[in-house]
């Protein structure tokens, strides 16, 4: 029997549109408790019950001060908040086609319950717009999504400085312009993705998130009129503040943005790197110089038996592709309002989290691809062997030293497009006008160890 598309199927792991909910449902749970609709709505009732609470202690005549059972029934309300919760406030936001407003009026529902709130119902959302609410609960989800990608990014990071410290003195042949060039060592290559992710880590983690709660057009206008003596900025600042975020007192009715698209940025550029070292594992497997561990039971080809594709790296670099691609457009999109407000920002800010669970999947997928990986010591001992010719930068280095004439063009002439090995080579260093020393220095010099300070560099990151 066909089947009915009309009717919706059930939502699950195997239903789900976005495979962030269901192939990867394992990678990105983490996510579902802070960019959520329910991780959302928490949040903004989180704020409002804080601006509620502020508001109290200003010694307006109409709002008396709220004891400590009130704020504790008040903070209950975020702390005990539930999924029933948020689905009483969907069920009046069917109604009256508001979001904030509906937890406005949800708020006032509890409220009312409250002896002591019986007369602070109009006090829930004073003087606030709905931005002044959503820019705050945006900048306090940031923060724990945040923490959560930095989370993984330091265990990238720490496996990396790992293999660089594991495998500082095994020598390499390194590869520019994918041409057998200078040898290096494999410690020395996964420590410079090493450092560069520190520094990536480093930019992320110093982002200072900002939040505004300033009014309509950001100039405390209606504040300003029903409370003249109250000093409105300084109460916003303490407000804001009292949420571990940065006050931002020149704002149009949106906070800009500003530090969002720096955070996104500061990400997208930790991806970049961890996309860098996907690719360049995947070259280094495809030459031989690692192998894969392969897990019991595992299929890598469907018709080939005998392969084990680096499937972990290639699906980290498609997902990195993925998440940068919104990262980036969150951070050219949502620094641009019309004048004082539009809303084309409202739908961007809601994809927070597909953004950072196609992180997520990326990250843990590069690290199992790091865990699979053993280094191929004889593979690369018999490509160094193999090319004799990458010495003529020392040699010619050396013939410069000692003033021997044209000692580039005569290496060129020797090695370039031409097979060299070991005899063929030395040869060549028995006719050279230089310090016995220095001659013998380059006899004994070999691809396997001509890596200069490759492996003291890798110690150190």
């Amino acid at each position: 029997m066909p089947t009915d598309r009309t009717t919706p199927l059930a939502l699950s792991p195997l239903t789900a549109i976005s495979p962030l909910d269901g192939r990867y449902a394992r990678a990105t749970g983490a996510l579902r408790g802070v960019f959520s609709e329910f991780a959302f709505m928490r949040a903004r009732v989180r704020v409002e019950m804080e601006w509620l609470i502020g508001l109290s202690g200003l010694g307006l005549p109409e709002l008396p001060a709220f004891d400590a059972r009130t704020i504790g029934a008040l903070r209950a309300l975020t702390s005990d908040f539930s999924l029933a919760d948020c689905a009483q406030i969907k069920d009046i936001e069917a109604r009256i086609n508001h979001d904030v407003k509906a937890v406005e009026y949800w708020i006032k529902q509890h409220a009312a319950q409250v002896p002591a709130l019986q007369g602070a119902g109009e006090f829930i959302h004073f003087g606030c717009t709905s931005e002044d609410i959503n820019n705050v609960a945006h900048a306090l989800l940031l923060g724990e999504g945040r923490h959560l990608l930095l989370e993984r990014l330091r265990v990238v990071h720490a496996r990396l400085r790992a293999l660089a410290h594991e495998h500082a003195p095994t020598p390499m042949l390194a590869r520019t312009h994918g041409q057998a060039a200078t040898p290096t060592t494999v410690g020395k290559e996964f420590a410079n993705f090493a450092q560069r992710l520190a520094k990536a880590i480093e930019a992320i983690a110093a982002v200072v998130p900002r939040a505004k709660m300033n009014g309509a057009v950001g100039n405390f206008n209606a504040h300003m009129v029903a409370a003249p003596q109250v000093d409105w900025e300084a109460f916003a600042r303490g407000i804001v503040e009292s949420l571990g975020l940065q006050f931002n007192s020149h704002t149009i009715q949106i906070e800009p943005h500003d530090w969002m698209a720096e955070l996104f940025d500061a990400i997208a550029r930790a991806n970049t790197v961890v996309l860098d070292l996907d690719r360049d594992l995947w070259g280094y497997i495809a030459l031989g110089y690692f192998r894969q561990r392969p897990r019991e039971g595992e299929v890598g080809s469907s018709t080939m038996p005998h392969k084990v594709n680096p499937i972990d790296f290639e699906n980290s670099e498609g997902n990195l592709g993925i998440a940068n691609a919104l990262l980036r457009h969150f951070s050219e999109k949502l620094p641009v309002s019309r004048w004082q407000r539009d809303l084309s920002d409202s739908t961007v800010l809601r994809n927070f989290g597909v953004a950072f669970g196609h992180c997520l999947i990326a990250y843990d997928a590069c690290l199992r691809g790091l865990d699979k990986l053993e280094v191929d010591q004889a593979a690369l001992a018999a490509d160094l062997d193999s090319a004799w010719e990458v010495l003529a930068e020392a040699v010619q280095t050396v013939m410069r030293r000692y003033g021997v004439a044209e000692p580039y063009e005569k290496l060129k002439a020797l090695t370039r497009g031409q097979a060299i090995d070991q005899p063929r080579l030395h040869a060549f260093l028995l006719t050279l006008p230089i310090p016995e020393s220095a001659r013998q220095a380059l006899l004994e010099l070999t691809p396997a160890t001509y890596v200069g300070k490759a492996a003291e560099l890798a110690r150190r990151c």
